[in-house]
């Protein structure tokens, strides 16, 4: 009798899991929209603050992970919590911040593809065309201004400089995104 009563509650333990895993999948993959703010998620978006505390959960009472000291930097919002958002940087490290250290404004990091690496440093090009005249090299990590991106080309200013640079150089902008400043 125990051995049957102990089945019975393995299977309605097991059976309660795959309803709930199911149903936790099936929101993960159709949420598009912040619950809070009901802007896409995941997004780019940029630091505010000369200083933004990254916390290891959403609230002030969570420890400190880390400490951006970069204004402008841009970052992609994964996640939505009141008044707080997951965020995620250009190297892979994710943790919360506070949505008032955040701003809508758009910029990118220079981030080289496998062949840019060889060469070190990317072209800003005076149009959106691999032989157009290079107009300044730009080092990895330099922050971008966005200002306009098609499928393949975004155009972009750094230090009163505008040019172009392709898309798959820079991090802060999805591959099959247009954007228009």
């Amino acid at each position: 009798m125990i051995h049957r009563v102990l089945i019975l509650s393995i299977f309605a333990v097991t059976s309660a899991f795959l309803i709930l895993s199911s149903a936790a999948q099936s929101f993960a993959q159709s949420s598009t929209t912040g619950k809070v703010t009901g802007y896409p998620v995941p997004r780019f978006v940029t630091l505010k603050a000369e200083t933004v505390n990254m916390r290891v959960g959403p609230g002030t009472e969570f420890p400190i992970e880390w400490t951006y000291k970069k204004k402008g930097l841009p970052v992609e919002i994964i996640q939505e919590f009141d008044l707080w958002r997951k965020i995620r940087d250009a190297e892979g490290a994710e943790g919360w911040v506070s949505h008032t250290l955040l701003s809508g404004r758009r910029n990118a990091i220079v981030n080289p593809g496998e062949e840019d690496k060889v060469k070190g440093l990317i072209d800003l090009k005076s149009s959106p065309e691999n032989s157009a005249e290079t107009v300044a090299r730009m080092e990895p990590g330099v922050v971008v201004v966005l200002k306009s991106c098609d499928l393949e080309w975004c155009e972009v200013e750094v230090n009163d400089t505008s040019g172009y640079v392709a898309k798959v150089s820079i991090w802060g902008i999805y591959p099959d995104e247009r954007y228009e400043g």
